[in-house]
């Protein structure tokens, strides 16, 4: 089947506007839960874009790219992102984030080992490591919506910063 002959997928906000709803209060007290517990909105933009670079998601790697560029994230770090452990661009925060966010995607290849958890703990408090779950655990959910109703990448702009 050619793209011109895609088969149309369901729009989920029109037809289940109470489950959309819920999915985007979820993504609301996922990021409140971030700030709250003071995880910076740059290491949130990397989780988001390391499991949908994991799971194979067009249309949120084009997002978050795209919102990671515009809160001032280099090219340099989101082309390295996929190779991250072979890379000197990130932190000790960012590398045992990125770990956690990893073993949370693939959850099904050796569910989250004590050793991530474990250096995730060594530099996270328990507010800042639940809010990593939920942010891993939110854009999972998002790239399995965006990937299963084959939402269409490219014409997402990010929010205009206020002078």
């Amino acid at each position: 089947m050619s793209n011109s002959e895609a088969l149309s997928r369901v729009a989920l906000k029109k037809i289940t506007p109470e489950a959309s709803g819920a999915m985007g209060a979820l993504h609301g007290a996922a990021v409140s839960a971030a700030q709250d517990a003071k995880v910076e909105p740059e290491l949130l933009e990397l989780i988001r874009i390391r499991a949908s670079q994991l799971n194979g998601c067009a249309f949120c790697l084009d997002m978050h790219t795209k919102d990671a560029r515009a809160g001032g994230e280099t090219e340099q770090r989101i082309y390295a992102l996929n190779a991250w452990r072979e890379t000197p661009f990130f932190t000790e925060r960012e590398r045992a984030a990125l770990a956690l966010t990893e073993a949370v995607t693939l959850v099904h290849d050796g569910h989250v080992p004590d050793a991530v958890y474990a250096a995730a703990a060594e530099v996270f408090d328990e507010a800042q490591i639940a809010a990593l779950i939920w942010a891993a655990t939110v854009i999972n959910a998002y790239n399995r919506i965006a990937i299963a109703t084959r939402m269409v990448p490219g014409a997402y702009q990010p929010a205009q910063k206020k002078s």
